[in-house]
């Protein structure tokens, strides 16, 4: 793959060519109801590059073949294309080896794995699981459901006006009873960047183990999960330019080995026996059936391409933007936008209102602009009782977005305002 980086263009940051990165991403170059696409919605969704796009189809025209155990050429070619991603991950998140990197479907099923697999062996009735209020619906159902079944204790951390953690008694929420502790790196709803090495402290010197949905994270911030200090970190692939499908679980292995199986099935398995089977080391202890092979690939290639640009570039880029468009927002009468003022706490998300208009009807309004952005409680329900709203639209910032997409975001907020005056 070429160099991406080159002279900076409008709307980039020195060393920075948004433009160049955009021409990356053929989805981006068509026209939505007659005007340009400018795609806000990448918190839900990444668009893909065509690095990748072409991994996809030169694994299905070449490699095409079933992972591990195959002797012949194809499945050689595929099962060292799936292992390479797999440690393509491992260096992307600095893990101590591959084998410390399960692939799931995406976060959700990764945050069950750990619920289910070890939450189950090791919480008992009485026990406590703390989360926050702050959390995607994925790093609550999973806990609630494994609260229900042992009979234990779901708390949480309680947030802010400005939609930050409110740490000060977090002492007091940790107990000698608490066995898990679950927390996003950064809200999906409001953007806010999570101190998670301090929850991480506290929630050691308390006994519990500590999991980090890092959906938003590993996509907006560089992730050393060593230096991190957490226990597990999830995360997504086609939140990163990788396909839908595909993500990742990041364990320590004394967790991973001491586990119990998530699923049963092909691959899991190490000899099976009329009464009882051992398991596969880690990781295919966990990846029981055919994997998404095409996936993996096409992760680790997402991954080289965000490597090649630069995590630290990516960010300043992203915080550039960010800073325009509350610059550009923030003075437009009745909006009122959510989450942290400072722009060290939060992501690349705009959560917002505007006056008495729906938030579906902002999106659909924006939509025959050419403005895509996401519209509801966006899987953080207790995000929205929060602050006392149903839904809020959201538009979220990536590294192929410029300032003209700010500024088509703006325009078509006029377009709202005049009709619901």
């Amino acid at each position: 793959m070429g160099t991406i980086s080159a002279e900076p263009r409008r709307g980039s940051r020195a060393g920075f060519d948004v433009e160049r990165v955009r021409g990356q991403f053929p989805a981006l170059a068509q026209s939505i109801n007659g005007q340009p696409l400018a795609y806000l919605d990448s918190a839900a969704t990444s668009q893909k590059p065509r690095a990748v796009l072409d991994a996809l189809s030169a694994y299905y025209e070449h490699d095409n073949a079933n992972v591990h155990r195959g002797i012949h050429e194809l499945s050689r070619r595929a099962t060292i294309a799936f292992e390479d991603a797999r440690g393509t991950v491992a260096r992307w998140v600095n893990a101590a080896e591959p084998a410390e990197v399960i692939w799931t479907r995406g976060t959700t099923e990764a945050l069950n794995l750990v619920a289910m697999a070890w939450g189950l062996d090791n919480v008992e009735e009485g026990d406590e699981i703390l989360i926050s209020v702050l959390e995607h619906h994925s790093n609550i159902v999973p806990w609630q459901l494994l609260a229900q079944r042992r009979r234990a204790k779901l708390r949480y951390i309680e947030i802010d006006e400005q939609g930050r953690l409110v740490l000060d008694d977090l002492s007091r929420l940790l107990t000698e009873r608490t066995k898990i502790v679950a927390i996003s790196h950064v809200s999906n709803a409001l953007g806010t960047i999570n101190p998670i090495e301090r929850v991480v402290d506290a929630a050691h010197d308390a006994g519990a183990v500590v999991v980090v949905d890092g959906a938003q994270g590993a996509v907006h911030t560089p992730v050393d999960v060593q230096a991190l200090g957490a226990d597990f970190y999830a995360f997504s692939g086609h939140k990163m330019c990788a396909p839908t499908g595909i993500g990742v679980l990041w364990g320590r292995r004394d967790l991973l080995e001491a586990m119990s199986p998530y699923q049963g099935g092909g691959e899991m398995i190490s000899v099976v026996e009329r009464e009882q089977s051992t398991w596969a080391a880690i990781p295919h202890k966990f990846e029981a059936g055919t994997p998404n092979i095409a996936g993996a690939i096409g992760m680790g290639v997402a991954i080289d391409f965000l490597a090649e640009i630069g995590m630290e570039a990516i960010v300043e880029h992203e915080q550039d933007l960010l800073s325009y468009a509350l610059e550009r927002l923030r003075p437009i009468p009745d909006i009122r936008i959510f989450g942290p003022d400072s722009l060290s706490e939060r992501s690349a998300v705009v959560s917002f209102t505007l006056g008495d208009a729906h938030p579906h009807d902002i999106s659909t309004i924006l939509d025959s602009a050419g403005v895509a952005v996401r519209a509801g409680h966006h899987c953080a329900q207790l995000v929205m009782k929060h602050f006392g709203v149903s839904s809020t639209a959201r538009a979220s910032f990536y590294l192929y977005n410029n300032r003209d997409d700010v500024d088509r975001l703006v325009a078509g907020l006029a377009q709202v305002s005049a009709i619901f005056a």
